[in-house]
Order: C-alpha cells, then structure tokens, then sequence
C-alpha cells in the first residue's frame, strides 16, 4: 500500500496548555478551505484531543483494510487519525516511551492518508521520544511552533526550536496564541501574558510570526464544540489570523521545499 502525503508538519510545543490542538485543527480546516486536501495526525498518545475537536463522536472508530491498515476518519472535509479513536475517552494510555512511540508509527505508517497534500501531525508537548520517533519515521517538511507570549512558554518554544534544528526540520514559522485579550464589553486590549516576546524569539531565530491569535472565549467554546473558527466565525480576527497563517504556510512549501514533497520513510531507526 502506498501512501504519501506531499507534505509532512510538525505543529509543535515545548509547552503544554498553549493551545497548540486548537491552532493544529485550525490551521488543517484553513489549509482545505484553501484547496488543498489535508490529513491530520493526533500524535497526543497520552492525550488525544483532536477527536472532540473535530466533533467526531465518542463511539466512532476507523475501519481496517486488509487486516493491516486503517483507514482515516474523515471529518469536514479533513482525513484524521488519533488514539482518541481507537480508545476510549476515560481510558488512560499508561504506557512506557517505546510503547507510545511504537503506538504513533502505527498510526502513521499504517493509515491510509492517500496522495493527501498536507499531512499536519498534531504533537504532545515536550521534546522527548515521539518527538525524535516522528524525526526518525517521516521527512518532515517543517515544523510550527505555537507559544504564548508568557516568558516560561517562550522558554520552551525555544527548547522546540533548537530540538528541530538538531535533527534539520526547517521551522516554517511561529504562531503567538493568546497575545491579547480584548474586552468584549469595553473593547480595551490587555496584554495577559506579556507583550512581544514571541516577536523578539522569532526574530532571534530569524524566523517568520505566521499569525498572532487573541485570548480567545469564541475559540475555546468553538474547539470543545467540535468545530473550527472558519465555520463559527469566519470573518473574525481569528478565522483570518488562522486563514494567513495557512496562506504563508503555502507559500513556504512552494518556494523553499522540493516541488516532489518528501515521503514517509519505512526504515528501522
């Protein structure tokens, strides 16, 4: 069986609680409504969220072909795979490195993709084994790294940055996540977690900002009811922060990628 995205991307965190699912999931409806055919990748063995993100329902679960493969639950338009649907919500995934590492080749190698476009691996925070197992399995096209402008988020947004650079992914930009909070009564911006720090590491790392998204309520409530910014509020400052980030990740993979795309390596390191 052969499949292979064009291309494969990390969207990535050193830190937990940034919203990197959110702006993941985002970003994959952003990249379709562009043209453009998209799988993503729940590579969270420990805590899958993609499946309530997409809004696919609990008792969902992929078919197999031939014994061996899975085929992709495909859900407005995107083709997705995660733990979340091959067990259940309140079971935990008490597993040791090799075992989760193990779990997102399978996942990887064993889904069905097709010739997708875009293939978007959603990762677990951190820069540990399923990190380096996706660097070893798959020619990554790049990475994104989202953070908040909070300085312990930026210290780990940098911990990424350096941990891609050590196994050459090229970082194909930053998103800045919750950079400001807009009052919705008054209108006044207030800047929670600091102001211009995703900036400056970008600039530091000569890297792009690829959007710069608010403390969002209408994005939080939009994600736990399993739907994208684009479909609640597709002309907000969200939906087109999300919408030009797509677009410059586009125009990345044009200009500074093989036209070919890399293919999903099946060697044993």
């Amino acid at each position: 069986m052969d499949s292979k995205p064009k291309h494969i991307i990390a969207v990535a965190s050193g830190k937990g609680g940034v919203g990197k699912s959110t702006v993941a999931m985002n970003l994959a409806i952003a990249l379709k409504v562009q043209g453009l055919s998209v799988g993503l990748l729940d590579a969270d063995v420990y805590g899958p969220s993609q499946q309530r993100m997409l809004g696919v329902d609990d008792a969902v679960t992929p078919q197999q072909k031939d014994g061996k493969y899975l085929l992709p639950i495909e859900v407005q338009g995107i083709r997705s795979m995660s733990m979340g649907y091959l067990a259940s919500a309140s079971t935990p995934m008490v597993w040791r490195g090799p075992m989760a590492s193990g779990a997102l080749v399978q996942m990887l190698e064993q889904t069905l993709w097709g010739d997708i476009d875009i293939l978007l691996v959603d990762m677990p925070p951190g820069t540990g084994d399923i990190q380096l197992t996706l660097s070893q399995k798959a020619s990554l096209s790049g990475a994104v790294i989202v953070t908040t402008p909070q300085d312990i988020a930026l210290l780990d947004a940098r911990k990424g940055i350096e941990m891609f650079a050590k196994v050459e992914v090229p970082i194909l930009g930053v998103v800045e996540n919750m950079a400001v909070h807009v009052c919705s009564e008054c209108g006044h911006e207030e800047h929670v977690f600091g102001a211009d720090g995703a900036l400056a590491m970008a600039e530091e790392y000569g890297v792009d900002i690829l959007a710069s998204l608010p403390l969002s309520m209408a994005m939080r409530a939009a994600a736990d009811a399993g739907q994208s910014m684009l479909e609640v509020a597709p002309d907000g400052p969200e939906a087109q922060a999300i919408m030009a980030a797509a677009t410059a990740v586009i125009a990345k993979l044009s200009t500074t990628l093989p036209a070919q795309g890399p293919s999903i390596s099946m060697g044993d390191d």
